[in-house]
């Protein structure tokens, strides 16, 4: 396991996957509560990207660009992007057996699809749309 910086202040923690969640979304924020009471070991390291601490720079990647779907860090640096973060998240928290199965060629496919659509319209269905998601 590596030491991981949190993004925030520059404090380090030995976790085995970081998540980059937006603290202003009451949908994203739900999850991540309750993931942090299931993350009884310890194993995930949550990281606000609505925080004004927050330093998308610092990790080389755009805020704008974090903020289109949800991005998770594994402790040797690897990004990892969209469903694919929510399964790190479920594995450390115990449900592997369950992550699994959404692993399957079909399913996989379907949450991908999924959640794609969510994410293209997440700040409108949360009530956060301003001008950028609105067409022209």
């Amino acid at each position: 396991m590596m030491t991981m910086a949190n993004g925030v202040g520059g404090a380090h923690s030995t976790r085995e996957f970081e998540v980059f969640f937006d603290g202003d979304c009451p949908l994203c924020t739900r999850e991540i509560s309750w993931l942090k009471r299931l993350d009884r070991r310890g194993r995930i390291r949550f990281t606000d990207i609505a925080s004004r601490n927050f330093d998308a720079a610092a990790l080389g990647v755009a805020h704008d660009q974090l903020m289109r779907q949800i991005h998770g860090r594994t402790a040797a640096g690897d990004w990892v992007v969209g469903v694919e973060v929510f399964r790190h998240l479920y594995e450390a928290v115990g449900f592997g057996v369950l992550v699994s199965a959404t692993r399957l060629p079909i399913v996989r496919q379907g949450l991908d699809a999924l959640y794609d659509v969510f994410a293209k319209h997440r700040l409108s269905l949360t009530g956060r749309c301003d001008d950028q998601c609105r067409p022209t």
